[in-house]
């Protein structure tokens, strides 16, 4: 019987402004690497396929499905999750305000996803039209609200938030 050697790899990324730095295998994706050497769970792990965008965090600023990114592509990188959104002070960011807003949940399985994917959009881009919002949120998938409150959300966001305030 032959064993089999596991080699692991040094991975340093800074997560919500902190600097979390473990040994992973080179096989681990950045949503297990969040949610287990980082113990921030509030990223979801829906599909393991890269369809539901459950898992959407922000690398370098930019929205990216988590399930579809090692850790060590993320090693040296800055990566956001919905725990580190908010206004700085321990209050909602104009995204989460807006679905507190506009009922933009249900089950709240997709939210932080969801929440992930608006901030990227309206950092890009401050006052979407709902054409954009939904072309935005093609890859996020929700399986409760039929997308109206979410899109509400998002337009709350725009309308009430202020330009530098998403993440």
């Amino acid at each position: 019987m032959s064993t089999i050697e596991t080699h692991t790899t040094r991975v340093t990324v800074t997560v919500n402004g902190r600097e979390v730095s473990e040994e992973v295998e080179p096989r681990t994706l950045l949503v297990h690497f969040l949610r287990e050497q980082a113990r921030l769970t509030g990223t979801h792990v829906g599909c393991d396929t890269s369809n539901c965008g459950a898992c959407t965090v922000l690398i370098d600023d930019e929205a990216a499905k988590s399930c579809t990114v090692l850790a060590v592509q993320a090693n040296g990188h800055k990566v956001t999750t919905v725990e580190g959104v908010g206004n700085g002070s321990g209050g909602f960011s104009p995204v989460q305000e807006g679905f507190r807003q506009e009922h933009g949940l249900q089950c709240g399985y997709c939210t932080p996803g969801m929440i992930m994917a608006c901030t990227a959009l309206l950092a890009e881009n401050p006052r979407p039209n709902e054409h954009q919002i939904r072309e935005a949120l093609e890859g996020n998938l929700c399986r409760c609200t039929g997308y109206e409150t979410i899109v509400r959300a998002v337009q709350w966001a725009a309308t009430n938030g202020g330009a530098g305030e998403w993440a």
